[in-house]
């Protein structure tokens, strides 16, 4: 695996790369926040006003009252009983797991969990066994293989970035036993998902006594650092794990930032109506041309080429289109890679048809 070319992003759907002006139909960036005017200035005056960084852990004297304002309004825009900030969202992962380790008979696991929850799997001090992914069935057997007396901590992404694919978190509550519990990791799903941009919790109306849920404060809110959204108890348990005793909380102009950021999409549902009327719009016209998507509430189409030459053919028709070529090479992608095209809530009527037309014509040959 290689680093990607460099990218400068540009008028908020497009990017520079090699010399061109292209539509990008990448990243997950879904309401392009981090480039909004409202975001922009709140990085500066969190700059002026507080400095970029604390230099020390929350522990000791890296604490300050941004981040505890931040981490109210996040309990509130997710509807939570208690939220913890952190450095990244990859971190969130490991924080739990070190908190949890020794808490639970056996953890099951989603077979194409976020590298992150794998490793966090590491810390909890348990077998940990694999289900197939998204199947109920699998997790049903691989919960009896646990055995009678068990207490099981389940791993999963809520919504999957390599297709917006959501978690059946219901499903799974329904066999769990009461002193169960679900991890999820919503990096994709928080602030897309569901009425209000709860996440995969959310959509799947399901109980948060039941849930831990981790996010990421980089992709729909557009700034950096991860969040924890679970109960007061566990958050007391929470900020004595290594992972969040030893690191440094993010820059206090992105906390800034952060909190204006939730003001910006808890005030609007317009950002939420956008992002799903521009993916409809794309996957409904796409489905008539033939191409097989499944049926997925993410804003996400993945395309899949069984041939080097296909794949190589639409990178051609894209570049002509004036579109960046989204081939993803990434851990557990098929040989050779796959487009992942994400649709934003800003990609304009004129992008979106462009893309249609470029993509049309590889339709029935992708998926299959």
């Amino acid at each position: 695996m290689s680093e990607a070319d460099p990218l400068q992003q540009v008028r908020r759907t497009y990017v520079r790369h090699q010399g061109q002006t292209l539509s990008y139909f990448s990243g997950c960036d879904y309401f392009r926040l981090a480039s909004h005017p409202r975001i922009v200035r709140a990085v500066k005056d969190g700059l002026s006003r507080y400095g970029l960084n604390v230099a020390a852990s929350r522990i000791t004297t890296g604490n300050h009252e941004l981040y505890g304002r931040l981490e109210k309004q996040l309990g509130k825009f997710f509807r939570a009983e208690a939220a913890l900030l952190t450095s990244t969202g990859y971190v969130t992962n490991l924080v739990v797991a070190q908190a949890l380790a020794g808490q639970f008979s056996h953890a099951l696991m989603d077979e194409r969990a976020h590298a992150a929850l794998k490793d966090a799997a590491q810390f909890l001090n348990c077998p940990v066994l694999s289900f197939k992914h998204r199947d109920v069935a699998s997790f049903e057997v691989a919960l009896k293989r646990c055995g009678n007396g068990a207490r099981p901590l389940v791993l999963t992404d809520g919504m999957f970035s390599h297709d917006g694919s959501v978690s059946p978190l219901r499903e799974y509550l329904k066999l769990l036993p009461r002193d169960g519990l679900l991890f999820v990791d919503d990096a994709h799903g928080a602030g897309v998902l569901g009425k209000t941009g709860g996440g995969a919790v959310e959509l799947q109306g399901v109980s948060r006594e039941c849930v831990v849920q981790c996010v990421t404060l980089s992709k729909a809110f557009g700034v950096y650092g991860g969040a924890i959204l679970c109960s007061r108890k566990l958050r007391a348990r929470l900020v004595s794990s290594p992972a969040f005793v030893g690191s440094t909380p993010l820059p206090l102009p992105l906390a800034n930032a952060a909190l204006e950021a939730l003001v910006v999409l808890g005030d609007s549902k317009s950002f939420r109506a956008r992002l799903n009327a521009n993916a409809t719009f794309v996957k409904t016209v796409l489905r008539e041309a033939g191409l097989s998507l499944p049926d997925n509430p993410g804003p996400i189409i993945p395309l899949r080429f069984r041939k080097a030459s296909e794949i190589a053919k639409l990178k051609r028709a894209l570049i002509a289109a004036n579109i960046l070529p989204p081939l993803i090479n990434y851990p557990g992608a098929p040989a050779g890679g796959y487009y992942r095209f994400v649709i934003s809530s800003e990609h304009s009527k004129a992008q979106l048809q462009q893309l249609i037309r470029a993509l049309t014509p590889s339709a029935r040959l992708a998926n299959r």
